[in-house]
């Protein structure tokens, strides 16, 4: 093999490791939303009321007031447990004992 077709073998490797990262990277913000009420205990993003700090400390599963970044657009059509939809505003349902 030459040089130049060593070279291009290398070049091809890179550019098929980028494309592949690219396909695997998670959405941007600007593609994400906040989505109230669909994290389940112990792994929401951020925000879950009272008593609590930020991400990884709601108290139980789907409490209204904590949040999970979802693609945008499928927040309100997600289905969950027991009839529940997410939310783009907090919710007052399922919120832990103070």
């Amino acid at each position: 093999m030459n040089r130049r077709t060593a070279s291009f073998a290398v070049l091809a490797s890179l550019a098929g490791l980028v494309g592949a990262a690219a396909l695997t990277a998670p959405a941007s913000a600007a593609e994400m939303e906040k989505c109230y009420g669909v994290a389940l205990k112990g792994q929401n993003d951020c925000k879950a009321g009272a008593g609590t700090t930020c991400a990884g400390t709601s108290k139980i599963d789907y409490q209204g007031n904590s949040f999970k970044a979802v693609p945008k657009g499928t927040c309100t059509t997600m289905k969950l447990p027991g009839g529940r939809m997410g939310s783009l505003s907090e919710l007052s349902r399922d919120l832990p004992k103070m």
